[in-house]
């Protein structure tokens, strides 16, 4: 287990809290998502996206 999968990456509070209400609580949850839907989340912009990706690759892991 990788316990950087198990957080989120920091990010806004806007996007995390956007995420949490989205039930994505991990990294590991958000590999796979589509980036269009979380896009269409409110509170979550371009940076964030970016960070996640950024730190999804860091495991081999994308958005979808």
């Amino acid at each position: 287990m990788n316990p950087d999968l198990d957080t989120l990456p920091k990010i806004g509070a806007p996007a995390t809290r956007a995420l949490d209400n989205s039930g994505y609580s991990t990294l590991r949850d958000l590999a796979g998502v589509p980036r269009a839907e979380l896009a269409k989340l409110h509170g979550m912009g371009p940076k964030a996206l970016g960070i996640i990706q950024d730190a999804l690759e860091k495991h081999n892991l994308s958005l979808g």
